[in-house]
């Protein structure tokens, strides 16, 4: 059992920046691979990034060159660095945690609550 808290969402201007946190809870979190989706208004969810227990990342074409994301294990933290925010970033983020061993713990796959990210002038 996993349980995740983003946190950092808010209003922003075109051309800003966010930082949103998740903090992961109840499990070892070296053993998932985390991730962040959005979901805008009518549109289906969809990856934005993930970060794998070894480090490696991989991003939507749609966010490369602007997001980062980052874990620290020690912290049982994973972040997300948005810079050069556009309009068509507006969504609800939301922290996932899936099982590195997805084969084999296909149950073991948890969502945060989200958070807004609204960028507007």
């Amino acid at each position: 059992q996993v349980q995740l808290v983003e946190s950092g969402g808010g209003l922003v201007q075109p051309g800003g920046s966010l930082r949103l946190s998740c903090a992961a809870s109840g499990s070892i979190f070296s053993m998932y691979t985390m991730g962040w989706y959005r979901q805008a208004p009518g549109k289906q969810r969809e990856l934005v990034a993930s970060v794998t227990s070894g480090g490696s990342t991989n991003y939507a074409d749609s966010v490369k060159g602007r997001f980062t994301i980052s874990r620290d294990n020690a912290k049982n933290t994973v972040v997300l660095q948005m810079n050069s925010l556009k309009p068509e970033d507006t969504a609800v983020y939301y922290c996932n945690a899936e099982h590195i061993l997805r084969t084999l713990r296909p149950s073991a796959n948890y969502w945060g609550q989200g958070t807004q990210v609204t960028v507007s002038s």
